[in-house]
């Protein structure tokens, strides 16, 4: 036999045999893929099947919107309520602003201090942010009782209120290194130390069942730092 056909012949043997094994091997692999996308397609149908079809998924689902429900239900009581803006408040209005609500920040200012200018600007940048804390600010002048029974001496000065009860101060700017340029991060950090900040809005589960009419007799009862005398005058002055 010549030598280069047999080896030409060999040659096609082996290459016949190769492409059939592959052709065999690709069979192979499409046949594979095809039972796994027919087995997924069914695991699928089933799953699907059995979760619209699962009770405990429902009651999850239902939980979730009556938390919805009930979340969305006190953002509205609490905008009732003046929370999510900074507002100005006058001395008639101001047992019913504090005691109120659980979360109060009073500022007491001086139309004339630039320094209440700025906190100002502060608490008006936190106030929507914090939507279950209320924020609200009153002349000092303009409400003589309740600057005595504070005892705000210096201004501005923001008292902080929690179920009606005053129990932090902030007074002029020494906590801020008494500089004028201190951003609203450091008055959130120092407000958010007080635990006068709540970032998630709390539920009627954890509302106070107190009754709020007792709420003119409880501040009046536990306001800090009361004078010796109601009668004494307060010097108002705007920490430099």
């Amino acid at each position: 036999m010549d030598a280069d056909k047999f080896k030409g012949q060999m040659h096609s043997l082996a290459y016949g045999t190769a492409m059939e094994a592959a052709a065999r091997d690709y069979y192979k692999m499409k046949v594979e893929e095809e039972e796994a996308a027919k087995a997924a397609n069914k695991f699928s149908e089933v799953d699907l099947e059995d979760l619209e079809n699962d009770d405990e998924l429902e009651q999850l689902h239902r939980e979730r919107l009556m938390k919805l429900k009930v979340e969305q239900e006190k953002r509205q009581e609490l905008n009732r309520k003046g929370h999510g803006e900074y507002r100005e408040i006058e001395e008639a209005e101001f047992l019913t602003e504090v005691t109120g609500t659980d979360l109060v920040v009073c500022h007491f200012y001086h139309t004339e201090f630039e320094r209440c200018r700025i906190v100002d600007k502060h608490l008006k940048a936190l106030a929507p942010k914090y939507f279950e804390t209320k924020f609200v600010k009153i002349s000092a002048p303009d409400a003589p009782f309740f600057v005595a029974k504070l005892q705000v001496q210096v201004l501005p000065c923001l008292v902080l209120f929690k179920n009606g009860v005053a129990f932090d101060r902030i007074v002029g700017f020494e906590e801020f290194k008494s500089r004028d340029d201190f951003d609203t991060n450091s008055v959130e950090k120092r407000l958010l130390a007080a635990e006068i900040l709540k970032k998630k809005v709390k539920t009627e589960d954890d509302s106070d069942d107190e009754d709020f009419d007792n709420g003119p007799r409880r501040i009046l009862g536990a306001l800090q730092q009361t004078r010796d005398s109601e009668d004494e005058d307060s010097d108002f002055s705007d920490e430099e």
